[in-house]
């Protein structure tokens, strides 16, 4: 039965949004497939044969050649397909054609359907591709709406057909920090997920992956590589510590993220709203590493714990609230930058002496 328009649409679909007629057709087929056994019961096997060249589609009910037949719509006698066919084995099998009236009221039925949810589930696979590529990269996305019950904001993010609507929760988003509908703004996608309605994009403005991307997009050193990003601890809003290092003695990896005239850091800074980065150099040594996270309080010493990570730090008694920070919060950078739990002491701090 000719099918131009059915051929025609698909090729319209390819040109316009990118769709592959093959997936379509594999849709269209499924369909076509699946309404003919519904209203014939009893058969178990139907083809569709797709002839592009002509633009023309053939139904076919497959069936076994039995001795005796037990299930009609599954299985012809060896006498009828002898009249039918010059050759037939026991065994064999025989494509019987649908008749084409029959055929074009099915396809009549059921084409634009298929096609338009095809096209449906085509697009949200296309989007799930286009965003499972970039998870853990850094997105903009333009505020398309502000929910005021929840706080939570949509974001419009991506360009044309390949485009959706993320949303950032509230938890995910900087404190005091206020988006305006219309404004553009870089979020982290921490994952994609697939779901019946389509791709699902979680995405991040506390995330500490955003302050690494930003920084390899600022810093020409992290993004070739020659300076790394060993850790980052972060409270969104508020303060962020990140480790970094060079393999290269000639590279000041503290100075290539500060940049000229603190150029560099300062577009991060302006981008997180505000945000404090203390930039650290790292060091394989526990010891220098922790007194270096514990800036911008001078460290008199480090002890650390014969076993466990964890360690005693002592800093000068005028120090000793600028090494915690406002509500411990130097201290718990520190910590979860380093991975040691971190124990600050004045120096005139003296340890008990157990009694003799």
């Amino acid at each position: 039965m000719k099918c131009d328009e059915i051929f025609t649409a698909l090729a319209l679909l390819e040109k316009e949004r990118g769709i592959s007629p093959t997936f379509m057709m594999d849709k269209i087929i499924q369909a076509l497939t699946t309404a003919y056994k519904k209203d014939h019961e009893g058969v178990e096997n139907v083809v569709v044969d797709v002839d592009e060249a002509r633009k023309d589609l053939k139904m076919y009910v497959q069936k076994e050649i039995v001795a005796e037949v037990e299930r009609p719509g599954a299985q012809i006698s060896l006498e009828e397909a002898l009249l039918k066919y010059r050759r037939a084995d026991i065994g064999g099998l025989v494509n019987i054609p649908v008749d084409n009236v029959e055929f074009g009221r099915i396809a009549a039925g059921n084409g634009k359907q298929v096609i338009i949810q095809g096209l449906r589930e085509a697009e949200r696979g296309m989007v799930y591709d286009e965003f499972n590529s970039k998870q853990h990269e850094i997105l903009s996305g333009e505020v398309s709406r502000i929910d005021p019950r929840t706080g939570g904001i949509s974001l419009r993010i991506g360009t044309g057909p390949e485009s959706t609507e993320a949303m950032l929760a509230a938890s995910e988003q900087i404190k005091g920090e206020e988006l305006t509908e219309g404004q553009h703004v870089r979020v982290y996608v921490v994952e994609v997920r697939r779901s019946t309605r389509g791709p699902q994009v979680l995405i991040s403005r506390t995330h500490p992956g955003l302050v690494r991307r930003l920084f390899e997009l600022e810093v020409p050193e992290i993004y070739d590589g020659l300076v790394e990003v060993k850790s980052i601890a972060r409270e969104a809003g508020s303060r962020t510590k990140i480790a970094v290092w060079s393999a290269d003695e000639a590279i000041d990896p503290i100075g290539a993220c500060v940049g000229p005239a603190g150029q560099r850091v300062n577009s991060i800074v302006g981008e997180l709203g505000g945000e404090k980065i203390d930039i650290i150099k790292y060091s394989e040594d526990p010891a220098q590493f922790i007194a270096a996270a514990i800036a911008p309080a001078d460290v008199v010493e480090v002890r650390l714990a014969e076993e466990g990570k964890a360690c005693r730090v002592i800093v000068p008694d005028d120090q000793l609230s600028l090494a915690i920070g406002k509500e411990g919060q130097n201290a718990r950078l520190a910590a979860r930058l380093t991975g040691y739990k971190i124990d600050i002491k004045p120096q005139s701090f003296q340890e008990e002496v157990p009694a003799e």
